[in-house]
């Protein structure tokens, strides 16, 4: 147990009723979880507000509450604290209860649209086979060395990432990777943690449903960097348009990379084909699994960072060229007629776009480029006519069918992404509205040396549709599907 007090050290407090000289036994920002002698933080969600189950917390044994406003009814005995911003107070608590653990280990924050995954990721597995203690926070999976937990949002919420970071203080952890997406900053989830780094990989479309404008998005991801101290590093993509605003306020020590422009970290594409790229970073080339020139911006994100860390320069490019790709990115299989199937979570025009181009640049000519593609329910609604466009237009064949629909019909989501659609196009496009049939569908359509693309759910092994999931994973959809023309 910990006294309220030290919990509460680095808030900013406007109110306060009661005492804070006080042992609390945990903190909960969920109601149904407060049991006795815990704090409750109030927070205004997106969906509800913690301030309308304060009296449900007390009920429940809440010592202390924290809240934006107190309440009409406040009860003797309950401590009740008033904070500007609940989500603040509650990033700052988390990490005071679990006794600031980021400031144990080297952690590196990641943001950008695309990218963070495979970033993040990557840098893991490299730091894990260069012998360290290794964390990782990120879309697909929590690692604490060699323990996998599961993870549910890209950035976690502030009382999980800390007491993620706890257990790997209390395994050894040297290094942790950590993806941090717009909602998360914006939510406050990373207040109070000490960043020994940050990387910006770059940006486009996506979240306008959240942040209603592509300035508010840019800026909000470029708090990460704001927030950085003088002794850590900002590391940023400066071939992107947004790269250098990163690094307008920071504190932080400047590191770029770039393909086009000169840059502290200058990667150059020398070869291409399908099962890998020879690269020159600086001045030694170094051979990679991964294709594509977003790959090749990841892989200089990997490199920096990585060196700026300590590692050395040739221990670095040896590990990275023993590197895999990321489970959904650009995970590919080639069946035995030759087909190849390609899965990619590409889910903003950005994304299926640089997927595409790549796809493109591989071709010989003859083969036909097959995309499956949706667009996801209950989120921004302006991207899907743009990702419609690009598919039809930079695909053979296009099949438009569902992603996750959540509670939208399916079908609405499909008309809209065929409103991007140019009318020299409109033949080139099908609409199938079951994902398993439009995958089959474009297994039938494909011949020897036709490239599938199956874009948008990547990694992800459900469909959500009306809040329920079934399993669903495109990598075995596509390999049962062509595998089956076989027999």
């Amino acid at each position: 147990m910990k006294t309220l007090k030290d919990i509460l050290y680095g808030v900013r407090l406007t109110a306060v009723s009661g005492t804070t000289n006080m042992l609390v036994n945990n903190i909960h920002f969920d109601s149904r979880k407060v049991a006795m002698d815990d704090v409750f933080v109030a927070v205004r969600g997106t969906v509800t507000d913690g301030h309308k189950f304060i009296q449900k917390a007390v009920e429940s044994g809440a010592k202390a509450v924290v809240c934006e406003e107190f309440p009409e009814l406040m009860v003797n005995g309950v401590t009740y604290l008033e904070v500007r911003d609940s989500n603040q107070a509650l990033a700052v608590m988390a990490s005071n209860f679990y006794n600031v653990p980021s400031k144990n280990l080297k952690l590196v924050g990641i943001t950008g649209t695309n990218g963070k995954t495979t970033v993040s990721t990557l840098l893991y597995r490299l730091f894990k086979r260069a012998g360290y203690k290794v964390g990782l926070i990120s879309t697909i999976k929590i690692m604490v060395d060699n323990e996998e937990h599961q993870a549910t949002h890209t950035t976690p919420d502030a009382l999980a990432i800390n007491y993620n970071l706890q257990l790997m203080n209390d395994e050894g952890v040297e290094f942790c990777f950590m993806e941090v997406s717009s909602h998360g900053i914006h939510q406050k989830r990373t207040e109070g943690l000490v960043f020994e780094g940050a990387i910006f990989t770059n940006l486009s479309h996506d979240h306008l449903d959240y942040h209603k404008t592509f300035a508010e998005y840019r800026d909000t991801k470029k708090k990460l960097f704001d927030g950085l101290p003088k002794t850590a590093f900002a590391l940023t993509n400066i071939d992107d348009k947004n790269g250098l605003v990163m690094l307008q306020n920071t504190k932080a020590r400047k590191l770029t990379y770039a393909l086009k422009n000169y840059a502290d970290y200058k990667g150059q594409i020398l070869e291409r084909q399908i099962n890998g790229q020879l690269l020159k970073i600086n001045d030694n080339e170094l051979w990679s699994k991964l294709i594509g020139d977003f790959n090749a911006y990841n892989l200089l994100a990997i490199y920096a960072a990585a060196d700026i860390l300590g590692l050395e320069k040739l221990e670095i490019l040896r590990l990275i060229s023993e590197l895999e790709n990321v489970d959904g990115r650009f995970q590919y299989f080639i069946s035995k007629k030759k087909i190849i199937a390609i899965v990619d979570y590409a889910h903003t025009p950005d994304a299926l776009k640089n997927v595409l181009t790549t796809i493109n640049t591989l071709r010989t000519g003859n083969e036909n480029v097959i995309t499956v593609v949706g667009c996801g329910g209950d989120r921004d609604k302006s991207k899907r006519p743009v990702m419609g466009h690009i598919a039809s237009e930079m695909s053979n064949q296009a099949i438009f069918t569902s992603d996750n629909p959540r509670t939208e019909p399916p079908q609405t989501i499909i008309s809209a992404m065929e409103a991007g659609v140019e009318p020299q196009n409109a033949n080139k496009v099908l609409a199938i509205e079951n994902r398993k049939q439009a995958i089959k569908t474009a297994c039938k359509l494909a011949v020897a040396n036709d490239i599938i693309l199956v874009a948008g759910k990547g990694h992800e092994t459900y469909q959500e549709t009306n809040g329920k999931r079934v399993d669903f994973d495109d990598f075995k959809e596509v390999k049962e599907a062509l595998n089956s023309l076989n027999k």
